[in-house]
This record gives structure tokens, sequence and C-alpha cells, in this order.
């Protein structure tokens, strides 16, 4: 069965942007096999579809599968925000500096300023301590743009046109996913994988909740946090979730909203520790604001994960704190939410084969910077599924192997 997810937004269609970039990563090339490979991939969120999207142009015969729906978890309640460089010094610089560029090829090539809201931001970062009277000065300030009227301090320039940009993140993922069951043949199968079926040392195929059984000559395990409930995976490493609140304004006035992100060290009124809110506007009119999580037991249904009434009015303290566009009577909630972001115990995403059962990948633990490294990991994937190994990015500090323990035959 095939299944293309709809990416209309018409108030995309008038978006015009000029980008002005650092240096860009080529798409990898695409090529027929003479056998196609069957390879399922197990998770519709932004790093499944992506890895999914790549293997396909590789010339793979790739089925994804998904419970629910594309891009119905963390991917279609993220805030799309991509840096180029903030994981430098760390283990994923080489993946977001090569995600960040491949984002750039990939909106060149599927009109990503149109179809998913792709452009360059300016981003800062400031202080805002929420006022105890209704009456407070806003502040002055050249860098701050006009619609944050609220009293904020020690603003700092942390990105520019060159090194921060944005992407609706439900509209990439489904984007691609058209894209590559329009143009590469990727089938889609809403399901829930059950289990896999291991031979001997090798993957041989995948269980569908019902019986289903599909044979393949490699599997890509892409759940995010859900990948935790397969015990193949938990045995060998923990992936939790990290319950993650947004919520998304409409303002009356939208075009008074520029493309400034927002990184906010927020002090509310009462005493308490400062939050990390970041307030994202978007192309389509809409501003996201997310913030306040914690560490949760993931729910086995994505679909039935709603916010704490708490954090979600907490966020709407923060949207009327910065901008008076965005206080109630100047702007409708379109959306109260909350997702799970998947996270593992040294902060590192684990990309590689499963160590013992040959065919077998797993792709998760990107934290908050999935929509940011889903090209990249995908890219990567595929080329380690097709060839071997990856070459646009070391996967070697990302291999499951470093949580490897002896496991019984």
């Amino acid at each position: 069965m095939s299944i293309v997810v709809g990416t209309t937004c018409s108030s995309l269609n008038r978006i015009s942007v000029k980008l002005i970039h650092p240096s860009q990563s080529p798409l990898p090339s695409s090529r027929p096999m003479e056998n196609p490979k069957r390879v399922f991939v197990c998770g519709g969120g932004v790093i499944g579809v992506c890895t999914a999207y790549f293997l396909a142009k590789k010339g793979a015969a790739v089925t994804l599968i998904e419970k629910s729906d594309v891009a119905c978890a963390a991917s279609g309640k993220a805030g799309g925000f991509l840096a180029h460089d903030w994981c430098d010094g760390g283990p994923m610089e080489s993946l977001a500096r090569t995600s960040f560029n491949l984002h750039r090829s990939l909106s060149q090539q599927l009109n990503g300023p149109e179809s998913y809201g792709y452009r360059p931001l300016t981003t800062l970062s400031l202080t805002i301590t929420e006022p105890n009277t209704t009456t407070t000065l806003p502040s002055s300030s050249a860098t701050l743009p006009s619609w944050v009227d609220a009293p904020a301090r020690d603003i700092k320039t942390i990105g520019t046109f060159e090194t921060t940009a944005q992407v609706h993140p439900q509209l990439f993922t489904k984007t691609l996913i058209n894209n590559a069951v329009a143009h590469h043949g990727v089938k889609v199968v809403i399901g829930k994988l059950e289990r896999l079926e291991v031979v001997g040392d090798r993957v041989k195929s995948v269980v569908l909740e019902g019986g289903r059984v599909m044979e393949s000559d490699a599997v890509v395990l892409a759940m995010g946090p859900w990948c935790n409930k397969l015990e193949l995976l938990s045995s060998i490493f923990r992936v939790y979730g990290i319950k993650a609140h947004s919520i998304v304004l409409e303002p009356r006035e939208a075009n008074a909203i520029t493309p400034h992100a927002l990184f906010l060290s927020y002090y509310p009124s009462k005493q308490g520790n400062p939050l990390d809110p970041e307030v994202y506007p978007r192309p389509t009119g809409e501003v996201y604001i997310c913030g306040i999580s914690a560490e949760e037991e993931v729910p086995d249904d994505p679909e039935g994960i709603i916010g704490d009434p708490e954090s979600i009015g907490m966020l709407k303290r923060v949207a009327k704190t910065v901008s008076s566009h965005l206080g109630e009577g100047q702007a409708r909630v379109k959306a109260e939410q909350a997702c799970f972001l998947p996270c593992t115990d040294d902060g590192v995403p684990v990309i590689g084969e499963i160590p013992g059962v040959k065919g077998c990948y797993v792709a998760t633990g990107h934290n908050c910077w999935g929509i940011l490294n889903g090209p990249a990991t995908g890219a990567a994937m595929a080329e380690l599924v097709i060839d071997g190994h990856s070459s646009i990015v070391d996967l070697e500090k990302f291999s499951p192997a470093r949580f490897a323990r002896k496991r019984k035959a």
C-alpha cells in the first residue's frame, strides 16, 4: 500500500527569500540497483523519512512502516530550528554541519521556501523578567525586533542568516516522504511493528501486529523513544523520552513578526528557577513557542500525548510577556501540544548496525536536534546499509557498539 500525505500550505506560496550561506553539501547521488535491496524503515518521523528517502535514491526497494501517521509525534510538533555550528566542539559537530548544508541542498531541490517554509533566520538570546504589574516599559535596542516589546536585557545576536535557519518540521517531513513515494518508489505501510525475525546472526523479516510478515534484506529502526520498547535494543542501550511542551499562535498582525528566533532566559514574577523557552516565528504567519520539559514514561500511542495544563499556561504567559502581539485577544491559540524527545544516557545519538545482528540498524537519540540532523543521519545510514560504510559522516562515535555488552545466544 502506498500513501501520499498532504503538504499543501497556501500561505507558503508567497514566500521568497534570498539565501546567503556558507559552503554547501551536495546531495548524495542516486543510482539504480540491478537487484534492489529490500529495506524496511520502521518509524515515520524525520529520521526514518530521511533514511527512507536517501535509501531509495541509492536504488533500494524501501518500505516505511509507521504505526500512526507520518510526522505524528516530535517531528510534527518540533520547532524546526537549524544551526550550522552550535554543536561544534562535541561529537555531533560533523553530523550537524553536514546536515545543515544538506537542508539547504534539499530546499533548493524541493522548493523548500514554498513547500515547507525553509528560510534563514537571525537568532537572538535575551533575558526577560516577568513584570509584577501590567504596566512596564518596553525595551529599546537596535538589535531587538520591534514586535518584541518586553523589558529585555542582555540582548545578543547568536545566529545570522549564514548560520541559522528554520523549516516547518511537519511540512518538511511530509514533503520528503511524498517525494520519495512519487519519484523513488517508496511504499508506506501503516502498522505497528511487533517484532523482528532473526535467523542465525541476520535479520530476515519484520512482523507487524496482526501477524503480517514481510521478508527483508535490511531493517532500520528509527522509532525515536519507542525504540526502547524493543527488547533487541533495550538490552543494549537505553533510549528515554523527554516530554517537551509547545504552543502555536496565530497573531492578528502576522506581518509585524519578523524572522527572528528568540532564545530566552525567562524569570517568572514569582520566585523560582529561570526557564529557557524558545520563540520561532514561521513564514506561515504562526509563532511557535516551546519549553518546559521533563523526563516521563513514553506512552504506547504517540497520538494520545497531551500537554500538561500548567506547562501550557506558562508558555502562554511567556508569549504575552515577550510581545503584545502574542497576548490574549491579539493571537489565536492554534495548538497546545507536547511530544517526547528521544535521548540516550551519554547524550549522543545512536546510529549504526546492531552488534550481533547483521542487516539490522538503528538511528535514534537525537534529542532536540532531530530535525537538524535528519538529512545527514538519513544519508549516512543509506550509505551504511547499501555500501557497508558511510563517507558523508563518520559514524564510529555514534555506533550502538559503544553500549554493547555480552548477550546470550
